[in-house]
């Protein structure tokens, strides 16, 4: 597993986000039973950048926690049948498949660990482990949808230690 990770603020996150991101990159992969290895491109950045690519991709003029751009178009989530003898879907220097991008605001990792009375390590990761299902093809548009990202989102959790 690779996460290529970008920090793109000047805004300091105290908590050891590169292994914080690998922990819950293994987890949910394991869980999702990925049989490939995998890289993700993190970029850790502020309100102010996250809220111009949200405009740009989302249309939406306003910051948020987390974005997510899939690679790989899943017909249903972590159905990895679309991937067989597609080379696009991998980089073929290091055989790894490549999941997507994620984006991270500094800004709102803190403000929602406030929020929701828990650690930044807490909110680091379940924003990333949120992330992780998306780029698998999970979506939350439908209540059904919801409950099953909540659900595979705090059993990862659990499973590592990270909790409220």
């Amino acid at each position: 597993m690779t996460i290529q990770i970008d920090y793109e603020t000047e805004k300091k996150l105290d908590i050891d986000y590169t292994q914080l991101a690998n922990r819950v990159a293994h987890k949910i992969l394991e869980t999702e039973q990925c049989p490939y290895e995998a890289s993700v491109n993190l970029v850790i950045t502020d309100n102010e950048e996250i809220k111009e690519v949200n405009a740009q991709f989302r249309n939406i003029n306003a910051p948020t926690d987390v974005l997510s751009f899939p690679m790989i178009p899943f017909p249903s989530p972590a159905d990895y049948s679309i991937i067989e003898d597609q080379d696009e879907y991998f980089d073929l220097d290091t055989d790894e498949l490549l999941l997507g991008d994620v984006m991270i605001s500094v800004d709102r990792v803190y403000a929602q660990a406030e929020e929701y009375g828990h650690s930044t390590e807490r909110e680091f990761s379940f924003l990333f482990a949120h992330s992780m299902l998306h780029l698998l093809g999970y979506d939350h548009m439908e209540p059904e949808e919801a409950a099953v990202m909540e659900k595979k989102q705090s059993e990862a959790l659990a499973a590592l230690g990270i909790n409220r």
